[in-house]
């Protein structure tokens, strides 16, 4: 038996073999798997629907970029399905530079610009996006990901794209310009280590892009959906740092492959059909599924256990490791049930000693220890978890002074 901290690497967020998910798989594949987007099914619409509304229930303060009301109070957001983060992040990519184009030929980003760029719209193209992200492994998602490792073996990559520091405000003027398209940016960063962004850091983010016409993309493929205490890790920040596209993924149908991409009114309105399309995407099978994952998500004492779990987490880890802390470990980051253990040095025996005590972890850059159990995990799992990664740190301590 094992206690699972990976939870698929935060896929699994309703655990495994839950009931309901059981219940929908089942009943759904006796139903109709796939039909493709040449027809309506019934779960497509459905879960787009719930998606949008979920989103702005659970942030009534959002005024701007995918929380934008239309005249009659209702939110014209769209959500366009996929199959993956990977692809998620794709489409993003594209429709930012089809609104790159459109704002090249509104002509309204000053004189001098505005007459370059309208003479070639194709110059506003430009992707940023920052050190440490992870925004998947296709062309272009892995273009944005800044990581040699990932990058090196398939270089040359696709034109156009700037990598700026992570958190660093005063770089955004330099990097942000004109001739960007969109920036994508993870407000919680998963793979690179669990770091989330500063409130300066992404509202100064949002401000530039309003004054280049540049579209600010958020990927919570793996810091949304609950995984912050949040719904969406961004409503933990004010409204002023709303992005104008989301993309999810990872726990959206608990394991069975989906990825979703939540655009503004201003970016819908610019894709037209057939622009953009899939072939599996938005399949009955898996929007039924997402359907029930996030009705169990978007409930307000689920959001809650999840900020209790976090912090009984926290705290325990806090206790356990404070010996420790400026020495064999650097820092505890993160929130919600989203954490990492930075170490001083490679913890990858941490994770074999965990797993033969019978919890399993992953790992993340930067020598750092990932912790994303399921989001429904007890909080008598949580207290277990906490005391066996403590006393794999104390055995891996103990071995590197020996």
């Amino acid at each position: 038996e094992y206690l699972d901290f990976t939870a698929g690497i935060a896929v699994v967020a309703l655990g495994h073999n839950h009931p309901d998910i059981t219940a929908a798989v089942v009943d759904q594949a006796s139903k109709l798997v796939h039909c493709s987007n040449l027809y309506h099914n019934e779960w497509a619409p459905q879960l787009a629907r719930n998606i949008v509304e979920s989103t702005i229930a659970a942030y009534p303060q959002g005024t701007q970029g995918i929380y934008a009301q239309a005249a009659d109070g209702r939110s014209p957001a769209r959500v366009f399905f996929s199959n993956s983060g990977t692809e998620a992040n794709e489409g993003a990519l594209k429709f930012a530079r089809k609104y790159g184009k459109h704002v090249a030929e509104l002509g309204t980003l000053g004189k001098g610009t505005s007459e370059a760029l309208r003479g070639d719209p194709n110059l506003k193209c430009g992707i940023v996006s920052f050190t440490g992200g992870f925004h998947g492994r296709s062309m272009g998602a892995l273009s944005v990901t800044a990581n040699p490792k990932y990058q090196k073996p398939f270089t040359p990559l696709i034109p156009g794209v700037q990598t700026a520091k992570y958190n660093s405000t005063s770089e955004i003027g330099a990097f942000v310009d004109e001739r960007t398209c969109g920036v994508i940016v993870e407000p919680i960063q998963g793979e690179g280590g669990i770091h989330p962004a500063q409130v300066d850091f992404l509202r100064a983010l949002r401000r530039r892009c309003d004054q280049v016409g540049a579209l600010l993309i958020y990927d919570e493929i793996q810091c949304g959906l609950g995984r912050s205490g949040k719904l969406w890790a961004h409503q933990l920040y004010p409204e002023d740092c709303s992005p104008d596209i989301l993309t999810m993924a990872k726990p959206l149908a608990n394991g069975i492959p989906i990825g979703a991409i939540l655009v503004s009114d201003k970016v819908a309105e610019l894709i037209k059909v057939g622009e953009h399309g899939t072939t599996f995407g938005g399949n009955p099978l898996a929007c039924r599924v997402g359907c029930t994952v996030l009705d169990h998500i978007a409930k307000p004492e689920f959001l809650e256990h999840v900020q209790n779990a976090g912090q009984v987490l926290e705290q325990e880890l806090q206790q356990a490791l404070a010996p420790f802390v400026g020495s064999t470990v650097v820092e505890l980051r993160g929130t919600g049930l989203l954490r990492g253990i930075q170490f001083a040095s490679d913890p990858a025996q941490i994770v074999d000693l965990a797993r033969d005590r019978g919890l399993m972890l992953v790992g993340a850059g930067g020598n750092t220890v990932r912790l994303v159990p399921p989001l429904n995990t007890s909080i008598a799992d949580i207290k277990r978890g906490a005391a066996i990664i403590a006393d794999c740190v104390k055995q891996f301590a103990a071995e590197r002074k020996a």
